[in-house]
């Protein structure tokens, strides 16, 4: 068995627009329905949502019959973590809170093996290498994994042009919502100036060569965002779905439930 080519990867290395949808559920079961729907990609958040090694593992697999492609955000940018998720199979990895160019340096040399990196030769006990059943796992890991690096404050947004500058960062992912926070507007990440942080980034993203990404629910926004440059997009939240149309389907037979009104700008 060979190594299988990461599509994702290459489609964010060809330009190609990545329409993705945030997983937050903690469930294969809803992982595995929101597969069948037709999305590029689906984020498996280990940052804010419930998620262990266990059932971000029962999520891969639930995922893994269809074209979709998994993206894992472990809670940290931590090497012990990162290992076991590429162990359980993960290959395309949102690193949260990415702060400087060090830090990047750091979350790349965690998913490839020595000598180019720190990541623990395990590959035997390994779903990702099919129990040793892929041949030349060893040998390909390393290019098969994509890095996506998230920049999420205004001190790392200063910082952002020495993470694009590191060998093995694929993509950079903006947070509204934590970028909002830092700029002082914080639950406000549609007021101007951090829409206009944001639209910078996107700019200086791809001059670099690299993948610009983020999660906007904001339709218009959104799709502003792909006009700019910005490839993979997560255009919504599992559980912010599921609310939104519980409580708008109850305030047509309840007079004291009001809908959940959509907040310009707003990442969720």
């Amino acid at each position: 068995m060979q190594h299988p080519a990461n599509s994702f990867k290459r489609a964010l290395r060809n330009g190609e627009a990545q329409i993705g949808l945030w997983q937050g559920l903690a469930s294969s079961y809803t992982a595995e329905l929101c597969a069948t729907v037709g999305y590029d990609w689906l984020l498996i958040d280990g940052e804010h949502a419930p998620n262990t090694i266990q059932t971000v593992l029962s999520q891969l697999q639930a995922v893994a019959a269809y074209p979709v492609a998994p993206v894992v955000r472990p809670a940290w940018n931590d090497p012990v973590e990162l290992k076991r998720l590429l162990d359980i199979g993960a290959q395309n990895l949102l690193i949260p809170m990415v702060q400087n160019a060090d830090e990047a340096r750091a979350a790349v040399a965690a998913v490839r093996y020595p000598p180019e990196g720190v990541r623990g030769v395990g590959a035997a006990l390994a779903r990702a290498s099919r129990w040793g059943g892929v041949s030349d796992y060893l040998a390909r890991a390393n290019d098969e994994i994509c890095l996506l690096c998230q920049v999420e404050t205004a001190s790392a947004l200063q910082e952002l042009d020495g993470i694009l500058a590191v060998e093995g960062v694929d993509g950079v992912f903006i947070g509204p919502a934590d970028l909002a926070a830092s700029m002082g507007h914080t639950g406000n990440p549609g007021h101007p100036d951090v829409k206009t942080a944001i639209s910078d980034a996107i700019v200086r993203i791809r001059k670099a060569g690299k993948a610009a990404g983020i999660l906007q629910g904001d339709i218009a926004l959104a799709k502003q965002y792909l006009e700019l440059g910005a490839q993979f997009v997560a255009v919504g939240v599992d559980a912010v779905l599921l609310r939104r149309a519980a409580t708008d389907l109850l305030a047509q037979f309840k007079h004291n439930i009001e809908s959940v009104p959509s907040q310009p700008g707003s990442a969720y």
